[in-house]
């Protein structure tokens, strides 16, 4: 199967299912066997969910990208050993970092939902314009694209983990700052937002917000 054929989906179900670590393999850059070149759609889902991984709290080196050709097995198995030794110096996945199982589930669901958004976003503002690994390193590591991922992915993505948390029961701004572990401050001005466009209000008696 193609590289290119590996969706974010796919990414996040292994990481929502309790895998530990999420290793691709693809052609040589540039050797593609087919004029999409579906191997440099596949590097840059892997460094746009790398993003979002370390967004959501989540080390982004438990997903790692290599190309390689069919015949060069021997390089496969090495590449494949040494992430599988760094992967288990991480440790187990949400554990290592920190985030309670509800939480993390909360947060790989909301970025689930969040696909056909990204997509959107990667189609229209997130295209290198040249094909070679070190374009799409710098591409994604400048100023101007994590502006872009800041302001249109992972605003949307905080915002997608608090609905989800106030789907199961209305919640004061501590206590979705402590399951998200996000800032307090971010909690109250995504509210702020949400309040204004009438997606939750707040319960004065109960002192806590909950889907309008």
């Amino acid at each position: 199967m193609c590289s290119g054929r590996i969706d974010l989906s796919f990414i996040l179900r292994a990481f929502s299912n309790g895998i530990d670590g999420v290793f691709i393999g693809g052609c040589r850059l540039n050797e593609c066997n087919y004029i999409t070149h579906g191997n440099y759609d596949a590097l840059s889902n892997v460094l746009l969910c790398r993003k979002i991984l370390e967004h959501i709290g989540l080390n982004p080196e438990r997903l790692n990208i290599e190309f390689m050709s069919s015949g060069e097995g021997m390089l496969l198995a090495e590449v494949i050993n040494a992430f599988c030794r760094k992967v288990a110096e991480i440790g187990p996945l949400g554990k290592s970092e920190g985030i309670d199982p509800k939480g993390l589930k909360f947060k790989l669901e909301a970025a689930t939902q969040l696909i056909p958004y990204v997509k959107l976003v990667e189609r229209e503002r997130l295209r290198v314009p040249v094909k070679s690994e070190e374009a799409y390193t710098e591409f994604f590591a400048s100023d101007a694209v994590n502006r872009v991922i800041n302001e249109l992915i992972l605003d949307k993505l905080a915002i997608s983990q608090i609905m989800l948390l106030l789907r199961e029961k209305p919640l004061s701004t501590g206590e979705m700052s402590e399951i998200l572990g996000l800032n307090p401050s971010e909690v109250s001005r995504h509210m702020n937002s949400s309040s204004r466009y009438g997606l939750v209000r707040y319960d004065e008696s109960r002192k806590c917000f909950a889907l309008a």
